[in-house]
């Protein structure tokens, strides 16, 4: 599928860039973890935030500055991105044992019911988590991710043992690149994912900054983590925002049709469509953003 040499290549880019150098991490009052933090603002009913690959907790900053005032929001940081300390997650899967961290934070927090608010690799965290610990969450918002993304990287109706080999392969590729390399692809990449110019070099210093292999180990868990057929054991309401991304090699009725196809099993979904916007709809849509939370909080 040619969608896949291109997602390749990007991916590519992105784990050659990455740096490999940690840096300290703060820990949330009363929770310690060696795979997220979490800074805690506001007070209210709570309301979790989630980063996603490569990612810094202050891509919500708008947001949570909006919100804080009326509710308590949690901003999490996943280790070893953005020059966080890789901790735990310097090898293996990153993605499912993080969600179980956040998981134990609500727990040992006494959070009730908190909404969960997820953007990419982070909206794959918040449906484990939803999935997997049904009674902890109260709704949860993907922003633009599927449930699969491995689906990406194969033909119609591969499965997850189809794409393995070409994630492993990846994942050995992305290790392998010098340090520095492709740094040109990831300001590219970037640009694919981010509409809003003036934004974009933080976007790719954070990418620069994140772990190498915490990277490469989470794009890879991405690939091969199916989670279609867990999302019927969701049963908080749902909301799922999304872009039609730039320069795709199908058509935008066409990639509407999946994503829709994607979140059949969620009985709760419901799915909205962001216009002149790309995958970082916080920044690119900045009001329309706050104004989709704002309504998915209040319902």
């Amino acid at each position: 599928m040619h969608r896949r040499f291109i997602i390749a290549a990007i991916a590519a880019a992105v784990l050659s860039a990455c740096a490999t150098v940690p840096s300290a991490t703060p820990a949330a009052e009363a929770f310690t973890s060696d795979r997220i933090s979490v800074v805690t603002r506001g007070q209210g009913p709570d309301v979790i935030f989630i980063p996603g690959l490569s990612s810094h907790r202050d891509v919500w900053a708008d947001t949570a500055a909006v919100l804080e005032g009326r509710y308590r929001v949690h901003l999490v940081q996943i280790n070893g991105f953005a020059g966080f300390a890789a901790g735990a997650n310097a090898e293996g899967p990153v993605a499912a044992p993080a969600a179980e961290e956040i998981a134990r934070y609500i727990e040992t927090q006494h959070l009730d019911h908190p909404a969960v608010v997820g953007h990419s690799m982070g909206g794959t965290m918040g449906m484990m988590l939803a999935a997997r610990h049904p009674d902890s969450v109260g709704k949860l918002m993907v922003v633009d991710m599927f449930p699969w993304m491995g689906a990406m990287f194969g033909p119609p109706g591969a499965s997850v043992d189809r794409v393995r080999p070409v994630a492993d392969q990846m994942r050995a590729q992305m290790l392998a690149a010098p340090s520095g390399a492709g740094n040109g692809m990831l300001e590219q990449m970037i640009a694919g994912m981010v509409r809003t110019e003036s934004a974009r070099a933080q976007q790719v210093e954070y990418a620069r900054q994140s772990n190498r292999a915490t990277v490469a180990n989470a794009f890879h868990e991405l690939i091969v983590t199916d989670l279609r057929p867990e999302l019927a054991n969701i049963r908080a309401p749902m909301t799922v925002l999304y872009v039609i991304p730039p320069q795709m090699p199908i058509t935008p009725e066409q990639y509407e049709a999946y994503m829709r196809a994607s979140y059949a099993n969620a009985p709760n979904a419901r799915l909205t469509r962001v216009e002149d916007s790309y995958h970082f709809i916080m920044i690119d849509q900045r009001e329309r953003f706050i104004r989709e939370v704002e309504h998915f909080l209040a319902e």
